[in-house]
């Protein structure tokens, strides 16, 4: 008999092991890392929420506030560049705790050699995509590291926002009966940043989903929908979300992989390039967890937006069973199901 044993995946530990890009992937290693260490170790109860954003009280009311960092490459892809995905990732996680923005920083660490040329076009793609969100960036910070330490450009980003008096937009609401509604299609902007990092060719250029999503969130509010939960879709994609909402509150999601909207040409890649499209990045997508009866109601309220009239209902939170705790499951075409985990690397790196 052999006492204290215990199953274990064969994966890197975050304190006996190194650091590699799979770490920053979305995925399986990235979640480990931010859980076992970085969650343990400022242990708080807005840490614990594993929200976009923390909520603050404030006089008044509440905030949001968020923080993230950008280390694409390359530094413009078809679509945008790293200067509007940074405004629009840090934009994006407001709004997914349902904070209108108000107020953003800016930290660049810049490589020596960048030409100020090209420093300037993205400072100016940052203001614009500030502009349209509304928000102003009132400080920041500059640092310059030796040629060959910085890989051009990167950008840091934090944000605050206001949350309206009774909106209560956290993963704690979602609940067994809710519906799965998805704004768009998926995969765009990791196809974007991997086609022209690697040179490959397609008969119409892939440009990424690099957008706003304050406005469609705003016309669900709008239109009456009680959002239990909203998450954008960045790394990691469509599956790492919903693993990450069902792995927080031990529900099952279940998804018709065949409502899921993904272009041809998304899909002819993923399948030449080996990658499952619903674990490839966006930057414009996001799901919305809503109470059943208003699923038809949120999809034809997405629908009035340019971003949002691709919008679907893609699943639903199942009934739990004792043994689909905190599982996703996926029906395919063919009427087979599987459930969905985090990929143990990073099927596309450097692509935020």
């Amino acid at each position: 008999m052999v006492d204290n044993f215990t199953l274990s995946c064969p994966t890197p530990r975050p304190r006996d092991s190194i650091v590699t890009l799979s770490h920053g992937g979305g995925g399986r290693l990235m979640k480990d890392l931010v859980d076992d260490l970085f969650i343990t170790a400022f242990n708080n109860p807005e840490l614990a929420e594993k929200h976009d954003s923390a909520r603050v009280a404030a006089p008044g009311g509440r905030l949001a506030f968020t923080t993230d960092s950008y280390v694409v490459n390359p530094l413009v892809f078809p679509g945008g560049d790293i200067g509007s995905l940074a405004i629009t990732g840090t934009v994006n996680d407001l709004a997914m705790a349902g904070a209108v923005p108000h107020r953003l920083s800016c930290a660049m660490i810049i490589e020596e050699g960048l030409r100020i040329e090209t420093l300037a076009a993205i400072v100016d793609s940052m203001a614009a995509t500030a502009a349209a969100a509304r928000a102003c960036v009132v400080t920041g910070d500059t640092k310059v590291v030796e040629h060959g330490k910085g890989d051009g450009l990167y950008i840091n980003t934090a944000g605050i926002g206001l949350i309206p008096t009774g909106r209560e937009v956290v993963p704690r609401r979602v609940t067994a009966g809710d519906t799965i509604v998805i704004s768009g299609d998926i995969g765009r902007h990791g196809i974007a940043v991997m086609s022209v990092r690697e040179g490959l060719a397609f008969e119409t250029t892939i440009e990424s989903d690099c957008a706003l999503l304050t406005e469609p969130v705003e016309l669900l509010f709008g239109a009456g929908i009680d959002c239990h939960c909203l998450r954008d879709l960045t790394r990691g994609g469509l599956g790492a979300a919903l693993i990450e909402i069902a792995e927080t509150t031990m529900l099952h999601l279940d998804i018709d992989e065949t409502a899921v909207p993904i272009s041809g040409q998304v899909r002819g890649a993923c399948e030449i390039l080996g990658l499952d499209p619903l674990f490839v990045a966006c930057e414009g997508r996001f799901v919305a967890f809503v109470p059943a009866d208003q699923a038809v109601h949120a999809v034809d309220a997405l629908h009035r937006h340019a971003l949002g009239v691709g919008a679907k209902v893609v699943g639903t939170v199942a009934a739990v069973q004792p043994d689909e705790r905190g599982l996703v499951t996926s029906r395919s075409s063919l009427g087979t199901r599987r459930v969905l985990d985090l990929p143990v690397g990073d099927q596309l790196p450097r692509i935020c």
